[in-house]
């Protein structure tokens, strides 16, 4: 009957909790009512799309005035655009998904409202096969090589 000792109490430790329980909503508000501290951070440039990530021309943006400011696509450009598109039997849509762009930059870029991106630009040249920057614009992209003689 050595056992069954009434005197003695053992204590059963809890395990300690893992991170990701650790970091859920219920563990947070947990320890906020208990008066702990909960320190938040987020990493630097989590989740953010480099393609379209902020650069320095962002607050440049901010500070725009009618005596400073970015250089808008000219309307001829739009035009182009537009025209080769429709030579091509594509919706501004069609078009957006084939240079994996938003609709709305295609917009932009037919309303003359977008700031030049030569990347985006190039993309709309090999879909649309017309030329829109430089002294050959408009004309007939060649599909063989860089599109230079």
């Amino acid at each position: 009957m050595a056992e069954s000792d009434w005197d003695s109490v053992t204590y059963l430790k809890k395990r300690t909790p893992r991170a990701a329980e650790m970091r859920s909503k219920q563990a947070i508000a947990s320890a906020q009512r208990h008066g702990q501290g909960v320190e938040t951070t987020e990493k630097f440039f989590a989740g953010g799309n480099k393609q379209h990530s902020a650069n320095k021309d962002t607050a440049k943006l901010d500070r725009e005035t009618e005596e400073l400011h970015h250089e808008r696509v000219a309307l001829d450009v739009g035009k182009l655009i537009q025209q080769g598109r429709l030579g091509k039997k594509l919706t501004q849509k069609e078009l957006a998904t084939k240079i994996n762009e938003k609709p709305n930059v295609i917009i932009e870029y037919e309303q003359g409202k977008a700031i030049p991106n030569n990347q985006i630009l190039g993309k709309i040249e090999r879909v649309i096969g017309i030329k829109l920057r430089g002294k050959d614009k408009g004309k007939t992209f060649e599909q063989g090589g860089k599109g230079k003689k």
